[in-house]
């Protein structure tokens, strides 16, 4: 393959020279280094490397060129290069010296800004364009694989393959089952004619059609607990989970974290979370799950792919019965399997579902859709952040929402980046009633306000982001619900208490028992509301401990 590009665009000749060797002695051994001091002779380049297919990962520029300034380049380089990331340099003398930057941060036609090193070397300035760079190939599927999956890219279950494999951040590639390098593999493993797909681990371990349980211990998940006794069970590793694990086991509890499906939860979908505190440049709902899995473990936590299906009291304990027919102990735990997408209930959609019709982001999708039709139904951030991911890729993304309006269910900053991006409409009034296609989704019918028929549309991709319905149902009686499925906590209680003292604020209708994020009745649907009650609830924990 060759090596991807990394473009600097300066007008001064000295520095442009210095930063130039640095990225080449940084870089150089694995991405291709190129370097312009006309903002249009770069366009005209990268235009070029477009023509010839070539990958560009990175580009630099200055804000302040008399040519063109930075982030005007940085709109040309996005229309040219949608997936390359964009970096304008600063400098300190700069006055005003964000001028120019923000609209363009605001709008997503910027990644990131930075300030140009006055000497070398400068580790912070590396540690941003190293982050870009790890970004750039998260969304590509990383520049070596530890995972193969051969199968058929209609298949619904490779799609589940691919976005389990995206969500835990495992560099991973998909060969099609008919081609030369599927036939490849499949020769070498024995298995000429599969049932299912086929996974390849690096380490050799190949599997037949697995279960996302073979598939996590074949890459040294733990699907099992190493104990059986615990302080603290958490269930589900979302933003909620993962907040829990980290603080009760940095406070000295012994933690368990029990999760179903992929880190993150909902949020591990997200291609780009850009208000979260202390992530000026934004984060993906993966990366951001990883660091946060990666902290909890170094604090001690265990995490076991599996799934909770019993919740009983014994004396002052709590039994977590799990899949397998086994069970753990905990003084206390903290429900937070989070929610999930709404079916749109649509009969003929559903013989789609992975093959076109897709239940969240998706984000391993979006490059199969290049050049390609796109529909996102839905009016939250999730749905916003969806369709600025897909449009990097597709031809038109649509986004279709029954509401007249975004403002009461999207944040600004997404509303005008959506605004801002010619390849993205939104269609208000508007509902999906059906669709069709041969093995694959094809096309989509359309409802528009009063119309009395519906209209077809082609489209290659449905995204549906709408409504959440909690994953509650396996719960006994003795945990309080809503009508909607979502747990009842602290105050909202009221007669379904039954001790002397006052519920906690976290706490279920089950003393012991709490529930943190988006699965309590009444929360807040953000990253960071769903983190502070996670961590809330272990100091609630602390509490009901003592």
């Amino acid at each position: 393959m060759d090596k991807p590009v990394i473009a600097v665009v300066g007008d001064d000749h000295a520095s442009l020279r210095a930063l130039t060797q640095e990225l080449e002695a940084r870089y150089g051994l694995h991405y291709r280094i190129m370097s312009r001091v006309s903002p249009q002779e770069a366009l005209a380049v990268l235009e070029q490397l477009r023509g010839e297919g070539a990958e560009v990962a990175l580009v630099l520029a200055d804000q302040w060129m008399p040519e063109m300034a930075g982030a005007e380049l940085m709109a040309r380089v996005r229309e040219l290069h949608p997936t390359t990331r964009r970096v304008v340099l600063l400098s300190w003398a700069d006055q005003p010296w964000l001028k120019g930057v923000v609209p363009g941060a605001a709008l997503g036609q910027i990644d990131l800004y930075t300030i140009r090193p006055a000497s070398w070397p400068d580790e912070q300035f590396h540690s941003g364009i190293t982050e870009s760079l790890e970004e750039w190939w998260r969304q590509r599927g990383g520049p070596h694989p530890l995972v193969t999956v051969i199968g058929s890219e209609s298949s619904a279950r490779v799609h589940e393959i691919r976005d389990l494999l995206a969500r835990t951040s495992i560099p991973f590639e998909v060969r099609p089952a008919g081609s030369e390098e599927g036939q490849r593999v499949l020769r070498r493993v024995g298995l000429d004619q599969p049932a299912g797909p086929v996974v390849a681990v690096h380490t050799g371990v190949v599997l037949a059609n697995p279960t996302n349980a073979q598939m996590a211990e074949a890459l040294g998940v733990s699907v099992r607990p190493p104990a059986t006794a615990y302080d603290v069970v958490v269930l589900g590793a979302g933003p909620a989970g993962l907040a829990a694990a980290v603080y009760g086991a940095s406070e000295g509890l012994r933690t368990l974290v029990l999760e179903r499906e992929a880190l993150g939860g909902q949020a591990g979908t997200s291609s780009l979370i850009r208000n979260y505190l202390g992530f000026p440049d934004g984060v993906s709902g993966a990366a951001l799950a990883f660091r946060a899995y990666r902290q909890a473990v170094m604090f001690g936590t265990h995490f076991v792919y599996s799934l909770a299906t019993s919740l009983a009291g014994d004396g002052d304990l709590h039994v977590v019965g799990l899949a397998d027919g086994s069970a753990v102990t905990a003084r206390a735990v903290v429900i937070a399997t989070g929610v999930s997408y709404r079916r749109l209930e649509v009969a003929e959609l559903e013989a789609f579902a992975g093959a076109g019709v897709f239940y969240g982001a998706s984000a391993t999708e979006a490059g199969a859709l290049a050049g390609k039709r796109a529909f996102v139904v839905g009016g939250g951030n999730s749905a916003g952040q969806a369709a600025l991911h897909l449009a990097r890729f597709a031809r038109q993304v649509s986004i279709l929402v029954r509401a007249t309006s975004l403002a009461a269910s999207m944040s600004d900053y997404l509303i005008r980046e959506i605004e801002s991006a010619a390849n993205v409409d939104v269609r208000y009034g508007t509902e999906v009633v059906g669709g069709g296609g041969a093995g694959r989704l094809e096309q989509i019918r359309l409802q528009c306000g009063d119309a009395r028929e519906a209209a077809a549309e082609p489209a290659d991709g449905l995204f549906v982001l709408i409504g959440a319905e909690p994953y509650t149902q396996w719960l006994p009686d003795a945990v309080s619900r809503d009508r909607w499925g979502f747990i009842l906590t602290g105050p909202q209680l009221a007669k379904r208490w039954t001790l002397r003292r006052e519920p906690l604020l976290l706490e279920t209708s089950t003393p012991g028992v709490f529930a943190a994020g988006d699965i309590r009745h009444g929360s807040v649907k953000r990253v960071a509301s769903a983190v502070g009650d996670g961590s809330i609830a272990i100091r609630l924990i602390h509490e009901y401990l003592a």
